[in-house]
């Protein structure tokens, strides 16, 4: 019986070799990750990211667009033909009299105009060159050419609002917001990456935790029966063993169904296929970085999209304010033409010895009386402008508050990550001699169980430290967009055109 004992002590401790240490076996997959490598396939491949690329063109497009408007613009315009053969009423200046007559005539016109928008005063002025053609098939055959070699035309409203002049003060900040929203999508993607990662990472190690619970204890319950057929355990420590070993088989069910889980959410959000297999490499010992706190506040106020968000606030703020003011005042649009005009028969007739074209109109608007709705509506534009001043300063005192959070929980994590993975060292080497003492009957089932409690709590815990230290440090690098490992400006290597060609 004794020759027995001893085979089974021998082999338990053959067997329960791998347990020894923190880094717990897993299986072989198709795919293997570290977290930087799923931060990238996920900045690379998952639906956010797509999402948050088309959402930043979009607006390149919008300020591109706006750009545009204050180009020069060249348009050509015509009616080519336009026929008409017809009875038209006719009043006789004389007697006030109407006939018909028969309108038996084609007219075909081309205009190019040169246009520009000037911002500064919320006009346009155009340069416009044309010629139309009139052919009179009735009552004889006539023809003729209708020429404007150059018009100089202006159109320009006095004392309105002016749209163009805030669009050239908001669009450009509209513009830098987007971009930087843009990468700061891109780090909040990291964000999720680095929390999909852990929760499979966890689920991995646990399954994997399960698993080895539940063939070491098999193993030492082989040889507690074996024991206990020599008298030499008690039957409630048999029992203790047999009880765990059914509770360890209800854990790895649990743990496979946690694990496909989270599994299936790794997968979806980086796109992989659902028949791969995912293995993840726990990530190694934390950089020593300590993050200034000063540093950190003045990075996140002006390397970042918050100050852009609150200029446009202030802006629209403002320009409410001037658009209700406009709407008060007496409006008026004057429109001039000055160029050259002549008609002849023949077209180049119509070229030779021009006239001098002279057109000047103005419309005037005056407000009267309207029951105190304008000025109703300047005094709420006004509110609103205080107002958002109000929430303005609410939100830089909640950033700094943020900021200051996130920096100290970071510098802190160093110590804990430190500390968390000797945690996890100790108590996997605890429980590989409690295992070996408990084989060969030296403690008690109390302390075996005690043992692998604390070796599972140790190693569940150094995992969760590592997942607050990278949780927190890619907090902040959204709330700074700047790489502190690396000294890297990340606002600074924006390239749009790379980002268009993806």
């Amino acid at each position: 019986m004794g020759n027995r004992i001893s085979i089974c002590l021998w082999s338990c401790l053959l067997s329960l070799g791998a347990a020894v240490g923190p880094a717990l076996g897993r299986e072989r997959g198709a795919v293997r990750l570290s977290l930087g490598e799923a931060i990238e396939r996920a900045q690379a491949c998952s639906i956010d990211a797509m999402m948050a690329k088309h959402t930043y063109l979009s607006q390149y497009w919008q300020y591109r667009s706006y750009r545009a408007q204050m180009l020069p613009s060249l348009s050509l315009s015509g009616t080519i033909p336009n026929f008409d053969k017809s009875y038209t009423s006719l009043q006789n200046a004389v007697t006030g009299g109407y006939n018909y007559v028969d309108n038996y005539a084609m007219r075909n016109s081309l205009g190019l105009y040169l246009q520009q928008n000037i911002a500064a005063t919320g006009g346009n002025i155009q340069l416009y060159t044309g010629l139309d053609r009139l052919d009179q098939f009735a009552p004889e055959r006539e023809v003729t050419w209708n020429s404007a070699p150059v018009s100089l035309i202006l159109n320009q409203p006095i004392g309105g609002f002016n749209q163009l002049r805030w669009d050239k003060r908001i669009e450009p900040v509209r513009y830098e917001k987007a971009k930087y929203e843009y990468l700061e999508s891109m780090e909040a993607i990291t964000a999720q990456a680095v929390t999909l990662f852990f929760d499979l990472l966890v689920a991995q190690q646990n399954l994997d935790i399960a698993r080895k619970n539940r063939d070491n204890t098999d193993t030492l319950y082989k040889i507690s029966q074996e024991r206990f057929r020599i008298g030499s355990i008690s039957k409630n420590d048999l029992m203790q063993l047999e009880l765990r070993l059914l509770n360890e088989g209800m854990s790895i069910n649990t743990n496979k169904l946690q694990l496909d889980l989270a599994a299936a959410r790794f997968k979806s959000y980086l796109r992989l296929d659902e028949g791969d297999s995912v293995a993840l490499d726990i990530p190694g010992s934390v950089p020593g970085v300590e993050i200034p706190i000063e540093e950190a506040y003045r990075l996140a106020f002006t390397n970042t999209s918050f100050e852009y968000r609150n200029r446009i606030s202030q802006l629209e703020a403002e320009m409410s304010v001037a658009q209700a003011k406009a709407n008060r005042r007496p409006q008026a649009t004057v429109y001039a033409r000055f160029g050259l005009n002549q008609v002849a028969e023949t077209i180049g007739g119509a070229y030779r010895n021009p006239l001098d074209q002279e057109t000047v109109r103005m419309g005037i608007t005056v407000p009267i009386f309207d029951g105190g709705v304008a000025r109703g509506k300047v005094r709420m534009a006004l509110f609103r402008q205080e107002v958002t001043e109000a929430e303005i300063d609410k939100e830089r005192i909640d950033r700094k508050q943020d900021i200051y959070l996130k920096v100290m929980q970071f510098n802190n994590q160093n110590a804990q990550c430190a500390i968390s993975a000797r945690a996890d060292s100790v108590a996997a080497e605890r429980y590989a001699l409690s295992l070996r003492q408990f084989a060969a009957g030296k403690i008690s089932v109390l302390d075996f169980n005690t043992a692998q409690s604390e070796r599972n709590t140790a190693h569940t815990s150094y995992l969760a430290e590592l997942q607050n230290y990278w949780n927190y440090y890619y907090a902040i690098q959204r709330y700074t967009l700047f790489d502190f490992m690396h000294g890297r400006n990340i606002a600074a290597c924006f390239d749009v055109v790379s980002l268009e060609k993806q």
